[in-house]
C-alpha cells in the first residue's frame, strides 16, 4: 500500500525529533523546510494541511505557476540558484531567499527591495563542500560579502545556508557541515542587526540528521516527504 503525504511527514518529524534529542537541543527547536521542486499543488497543499509550515522551491518559473495558487498559509523559502534578472519575481514570491552568494546579487536584492519599499529577508550560501559543482561563496570570502550586505538598507541577513558533500562518507559529509557551523559561530557578532546569525540552514534528505548533529536548526527536505520525485 502506498504511503501517503501525511504518513511521510509524521515519520520524518520522529526522525527529526530523535536527531535533536541525540544533539542535546530542544524538542522543535530544527525548522523544517519542505522542498516542494516538481512536486503538484495538490501534493503541497496536503503537506501544509498535514502541518507543514514552509516550503522551498528551487525554479522561480515553477513557482510562478503553482504559488500564487496556494490557498493555505505557509512561509516560503527560495532555495535554488538566483540569477540577477530573476531577483524581482523571487522578491514578489518569496518570503526568505536562501541563495544568496555574490556582492552583485545582493546588491540586485537590496536595488529591487528599495523600490519595492520592503526588506528582503536573506542567507548566505557557503560552498562548504568544495565541489566546483555547487554553488555558493567560498568560505574565505563569506566575511567580505558579509560586510557588503551590511551596508545594504534593504537587506536582512538571517544566517548561513550550504549544501552538505555529495558522499556516503558520513565523516565528510559531516566536516563539511562542521565548516559552515564554523562561519556561523564566528560571524554572530558581524555586523549587528544587520547580520543576525539566527538560522543555520543545511541538511537534506540524505544527511539531515548528519546536519542536526553538526547544529543545522533549519533542514530543507522533499522526497523524505513527497516520495520520488516526479521528473
Amino acid at each position: 500500500m502506498k504511503v501517503t503525504i501525511e504518513e511521510n511527514l509524521a515519520a520524518l518529524r520522529d526522525r527529526i525529533l530523535a536527531a535533536e534529542s541525540k544533539a542535546g537541543l530542544v524538542p522543535g527547536s530544527v525548522r523544517l523546510v519542505g522542498v516542494t521542486k516538481t512536486r503538484t499543488l495538490e501534493e503541497i497543499e496536503t503537506a501544509i494541511r498535514a502541518g507543514l509550515t514552509d516550503i522551498g522551491e528551487n525554479r522561480l518559473q515553477d513557482a510562478q505557476i503553482k504559488l500564487p495558487h496556494l490557498g493555505l498559509p505557509v512561509t516560503k523559502h527560495f532555495i535554488g540558484h538566483l540569477q540577477r534578472n530573476k531577483v524581482p519575481g523571487v522578491l514578489d514570491l518569496f518570503d526568505l531567499v536562501q541563495s544568496v552568494d555574490s556582492e552583485r546579487l545582493a546588491r540586485a536584492i537590496d536595488e529591487r527591495a528599495r523600490a519595492v519599499g520592503r526588506k528582503a529577508k536573506i542567507l548566505v550560501e557557503v560552498n562548504a563542500s568544495g565541489e566546483v559543482s555547487k554553488f555558493g561563496v567560498e568560505p574565505q570570502g563569506a566575511e567580505a560579502l558579509l560586510g557588503v550586505i551590511a551596508g545594504c538598507r534593504n537587506i536582512e541577513l538571517l544566517g548561513l545556508m550550504t549544501i552538505g558533500l555529495f558522499s556516503s562518507d558520513s565523516a565528510a559529509v559531516a566536516a563539511s557541515f562542521q565548516r559552515l557551523r564554523g562561519l556561523y559561530e564566528k560571524f554572530k557578532t558581524f555586523g549587528a542587526d544587520k547580520c543576525r546569525m539566527e538560522i543555520l540552514s543545511m541538511g537534506m534528505s540524505a544527511d539531515f540528521e548528519i546536519a542536526i548533529a553538526e547544529g543545522a536548526n533549519m533542514v530543507r527536505v522533499g522526497t523524505a516527504i513527497f516520495g520520488p520525485r516526479n521528473y
